[in-house]
């Protein structure tokens, strides 16, 4: 890996909110064409997680991702690069916990009480947030 694209994906939690937007792009679940959208990815423990804030429904990208895990990771704010990936779902409880705990405290930080957004409450995120962890390793 390009050592500008590593430093792109170790951007931590004092990046702002531009360097961590993405794009990813997905295999449609029953079209089984490419679908493309607009995420934020988040660094916890060495590891790069896409998520999301809470809603009604699985989203689609999450979706797609569950059943064909195998996806691109377009890098496109200062280092552009198209990264193949493989997404983990992360479903358990207990994993959702603790990743999203320290999501929500982002969040949290980044919109204080004069933004538009509510405060996020971390068990809703865990009943309700998209959660996958990305691995580059296993794309090939």
């Amino acid at each position: 890996m390009r050592d500008d694209v590593r430093q792109a994906l170790a951007n931590g939690r004092s990046s702002n909110l531009e360097a961590r937007t993405i794009d990813i792009t997905t295999v449609g679940r029953r079209s089984g064409e490419p679908r493309r959208i607009e995420i934020v990815f988040y660094w916890f423990e060495d590891s790069i997680y896409l998520s999301g804030i809470p809603g009604p429904r699985i989203r689609d990208w999450l979706a797609n991702l569950t059943a064909e895990p195998h996806f691109t990771f377009h890098l496109k704010h200062g280092v552009v690069a198209d990264l193949p990936a493989v997404a983990t779902v992360i479903t358990d409880p207990a994993e959702r916990r603790r990743v999203l705990a320290d999501f929500v405290d982002q969040f949290n930080q980044r919109n204080g009480p004069e933004s538009e957004w509510p405060k996020a409450v971390l068990e809703e995120w865990v009943e309700g947030s998209p959660l996958a962890k990305v691995d580059f390793s296993g794309a090939d």
